[in-house]
């Protein structure tokens, strides 16, 4: 067997306190809503399939 810890992941200061479950449905369950999550993205992920459409306009 391994030695190795479990090291909790970094995560950013925006989304300190999200929790993900995915439930014996197969339903997905957030501490966050779906809302608040797609506004993190847009703010801080860049959509590649965007970029060249962006430049051309």
């Amino acid at each position: 067997m391994s030695d190795k810890k479990k090291k909790d992941p970094e995560i950013h200061d925006d989304l300190k306190g999200f929790d993900i479950k995915i439930n014996e449905f197969g339903e997905i369950i957030s501490s966050y809503s779906v809302d608040k999550l797609n506004s993190f993205l847009d703010d801080n992920v860049e959509d590649k399939k965007l970029k060249d459409r962006e430049e051309e306009e």
